[in-house]
């Protein structure tokens, strides 16, 4: 994979998985890091959110758009 860069915070793990799937589908490179923490039993996603998401630069505007035609339709 090209070198990537982190395009945007994530604050649910419902909203990351279906980015994650919308990307996915139209062969978007990407990866999806979350704050989760076992030995701390979640406490860092508590206080900065759920995750992020890295891709490389150039995808940085699609991913951008997909990411806010999901959050409107969730509503």
């Amino acid at each position: 994979m090209e070198d990537v860069e982190r395009i945007l915070d994530l604050d649910n793990e419902i909203i990351a998985r279906l980015l994650e799937s919308v990307l996915s589908e139209r062969e978007i490179p990407h990866i999806l890091r979350t704050y989760h923490d076992s030995a701390y039993d979640g406490l860092w996603a508590f206080q900065q959110g759920w995750g992020f998401i890295e891709a490389p630069p150039k995808y940085r505007d699609e991913i951008i758009e997909i990411y806010e035609d999901l959050k409107k339709q969730q509503g």
